[in-house]
């Protein structure tokens, strides 16, 4: 009995080169896309019988899209500062052209009134596609580890207000920053999980002890739930956190100790203004595999020159692309691009490249609990590529089967 062949793969576009694909670094891969999808991916040399419209040849290395956890605006735009949906798509558009095909638009403390509004406006983008998830950092935070948050909002934690902005989000609300010493914390922690986000544990003053209760709370409160991930998150990790001391370890360790055991998914912004190159190489060299992203806390001096901006209510001055609160020396976000920022743990900190761009697509991919649809070039995922040259810098972004154009 002969048995039939396969029929060969239609493709709309065939992409060869090195690329980063779930296995490891291919030398010769092949990328096969229909439509918005991905339909093979895999070395040359096991590749399907196949036809392709168009075919690109790239020298340099293929990533997958890069999906960023913590991002507050790029452009001359900022998602808490937004007056309508225009400027909120001209951050998106900045980080999009710079590699970044899925964001989380996150937000900063306010009043009530504000955030419902924000949740509200950036729920239709999500809706549309546009933005893959919402991020809320505060109102529940310590007023001693602010940061570039305002003390005039910060509060005890409100289980209600958490739920409805769940609600009013409809969905896409993925994550929030809760400092563990904040009163009322625990039933924060719990109505996220029951609310299908996932509880980031950060801005804090509290002790290791706390923190390592508040990991085993988040953790049993997600696996009750069975929401979009299993184990919750930490906000920028060392940034607005009460420091190590020998006497005092403080939140980061044990943050990085539930890091190392999987327990726990840390936030690292390595882009050499937040962390040292060394303290970025530590911390992936302590945290199990998958448990470091990569995030910019961009605000809306991404891409833009040196001046006055702001963020949320507070004016940022931003001079040799660091931006601090007018006035004072805190540090009010970041100015660099996700590409920028894998850059720098590739380049400055040594870090191996795969686990880089790991931590920057499949990783936080896994946190919002869409893997099966972003973060890597694989078969059913979303054709989404960033096709860079050897210094890691963008030469074309590929979204949803569309090479995006300037």
């Amino acid at each position: 009995m002969t048995v039939p062949a396969s029929p060969a793969l239609t493709a709309e576009l065939a992409l060869r080169g090195t690329a980063v694909l779930p296995q490891g670094l291919v030398p010769d891969a092949l990328v096969l896309i229909g439509g918005e999808d991905i339909l093979w991916a895999g070395p040359i040399s096991q590749a399907p019988e196949y036809s392709s419209a168009a075919q690109i040849t790239h020298e340099g290395l293929i990533l997958p899209g890069l999906v960023d956890l913590h991002c507050h605006g790029g452009g001359g735009a900022s998602f808490p500062d937004a007056t309508g949906l225009e400027d909120m798509l001209t951050a998106v558009a900045e980080h999009r052209r710079h590699g970044t095909t899925s964001l989380v638009a996150s937000l900063v403390t306010a009043d009530a009134d504000t955030l419902r509004s924000r949740v509200s406006d950036l729920a239709r983008l999500a809706a549309d596609g546009e933005i893959a998830a919402i991020h809320l950092e505060g109102p529940f935070l310590s007023v001693e580890r602010r940061g570039a948050q305002n003390p005039e909002h910060i509060t005890a934690g409100d289980a209600e207000l958490v739920r409805e902005l769940a609600d009013l989000a409809g969905g896409a609300l993925a994550t929030m920053t809760v400092a563990p010493e904040t009163e009322h914390a625990d039933a924060v922690l719990a109505a996220l999980a029951e609310a299908g986000a996932v509880p980031s544990l950060g801005h804090t003053d509290g002790s290791s002890a706390q923190m390592t209760r508040a990991v085993g709370l988040s953790l049993e409160a997600l696996r009750s739930a069975r929401g979009r991930s299993a184990r919750p998150t930490a906000t920028h990790l060392f940034n607005g956190m009460r420091p190590i001391h020998h006497r005092d370890p403080g939140p980061a360790l044990a943050a990085l100790d539930a890091a190392a055991r999987g327990e726990l998914v840390v936030e690292v912004i390595a882009d050499g203004v937040h962390l040292d190159a060394r303290t970025v190489a530590h911390v992936f060299s302590l945290a199990s595999e998958d448990a470091v992203v990569l995030v910019t806390d961009a605000m809306a001096a991404a891409g833009m020159p040196d001046g006055q901006y702001r963020l949320g209510s507070l004016d940022v001055t931003v001079r040799s692309g660091i931006a601090t609160l007018t006035g004072g020396t805190a540090i009010a976000g970041g100015t660099a691009h996700l590409l920028d920022v894998v850059r720098f743990a590739v380049e400055e900190a040594g870090v191996d490249l795969v686990r880089a761009v790991r931590a920057a697509s499949s990783t936080p991919a896994q946190v919002l609990g869409m893997q099966d649809r972003i973060g890597s070039l694989a078969a059913g995922r979303r054709a989404d590529a960033v096709l860079v040259n050897a210094q890691l810098a963008p030469v074309s972004v590929l979204r949803a089967g569309s090479f995006l154009t300037e």
